[in-house]
């Protein structure tokens, strides 16, 4: 799995770029990837899965 980096502004980047650096280290559509968060959001696991990543991942430089 390649390294995860948050990408810059107006690389694919909406809120903080989470969805774009899991799409591109594990080679799936950012939209896919964005519903999955959604979808998981749902369940109560979506919300703090996003935030602990935006903490840890990160930004591409």
């Amino acid at each position: 799995m390649a390294r995860l980096t948050r990408p810059a502004r107006g690389e694919g980047r909406v809120i903080a770029g989470v969805a774009a650096a899991v799409a591109d280290g594990l080679g799936l559509s950012t939209t896919l990837v964005r519903l999955l968060f959604v979808l998981a959001g749902f369940f109560g696991a979506g919300e703090l899965v996003y935030l602990v990543l935006w903490v840890l991942l990160p930004k591409r430089r």
